[in-house]
């Protein structure tokens, strides 16, 4: 079904991005990784190359491009030069993000700032980029990585400024869903039901503990591929939880995705 697709992942150089990179390639897709990790760094798994050997091992064709997308001249770059690769752009996933999650009063202006150069206008820019491509594309859809909006205060009370991002990220999703209608450009925001084994867990928010709680990436990834599976133009405008996906294609066992099948998975944030 993707065989000669091409995809256009942020952040896909771990975690998440990369396991649907690897999905999709599988599949036989074309895969460009947009990231910006180029050289290896002590605390963090995996490089945009390491990454694109990666696909191209489980079957797709690779192109690695360093960029940073809170910078609208990479992101112009990088976009030009996937789609000169590829011949064109089917299906952009918006993964990068950053968190943090300290309450306002401990927050720094900087740290605001990048959250929302990432999560909001990054992922709003490269969308734009893609837009054109887009258009000429069949079966075109854009997944965003975002959590379903509920305007429920407990949502925003214990961070403030992260749920600002990524209800910004879920809102560009909303949005896009409606604007691109027209031209059969499916928009549609994708969110884990329990927290995901990933960097920013290891490192930022439980350590091994949570990783032990946890699910895989591979979740998502499946969840991804049967969303990205579906027809554009009957299939927009949605906040998509990855064990309901799986669960309305068929799957009744989900024990494989855990970390450590042996303990209590965690909800991620913003599920009830």
């Amino acid at each position: 079904m993707f065989t000669g697709k091409s995809v256009f992942i942020t952040g896909g150089s771990r975690g998440i991005g990369k396991a649907i990179a690897l999905r999709l390639a599988r599949a036989g897709a074309r895969i460009a990784i947009a990231a910006k990790t180029a050289e290896a760094h002590p605390k963090l798994e995996g490089t945009i190359h390491t990454a694109a050997a990666e696909i191209e091992a489980a079957g797709g064709e690779a192109l690695a491009i360093q960029a940073d997308i809170r910078y609208e001249d990479q992101i112009e770059a990088a976009v030009q030069q996937a789609a000169g690769q590829f011949g064109g752009i089917d299906i952009l996933i918006n993964n990068a993000s950053a968190i943090n999650l300290l309450p306002t009063e401990q927050l720094e202006p900087k740290r605001f700032d990048l959250m929302h150069d990432i999560n909001v206008r990054g992922t709003l820019f490269v969308s734009r980029a893609c837009i054109p491509y887009l258009k000429k594309a069949t079966n075109p859809h854009i997944l965003t990585l975002s959590p379903p909006l509920d305007l429920n205060p407990r949502w925003f009370g214990p961070h403030l400024a992260y749920t600002l991002s990524k209800y910004g990220m879920s809102m560009i999703a909303l949005g896009l869903a409606e604007e691109l209608r027209p031209y059969g450009i499916a928009a549609n925001a994708l969110w884990p039901q329990t927290t995901i084994a990933t960097a920013a867990v290891q490192n930022l928010l439980g350590g091994d503990y949570l990783i032990q709680r946890s699910r895989t990436p591979a979740i998502v990834a499946d969840a991804a591929y049967a969303i990205l599976s579906k027809p554009a133009g009957e299939c927009s405008g949605n906040f998509f939880i990855d064990e309901d996906v799986l669960r309305a294609e068929g799957t009744t066992d989900f024990s494989s995705y855990a970390v450590n099948p042996d303990m209590e998975l965690q909800k991620d944030l913003f599920i009830a």
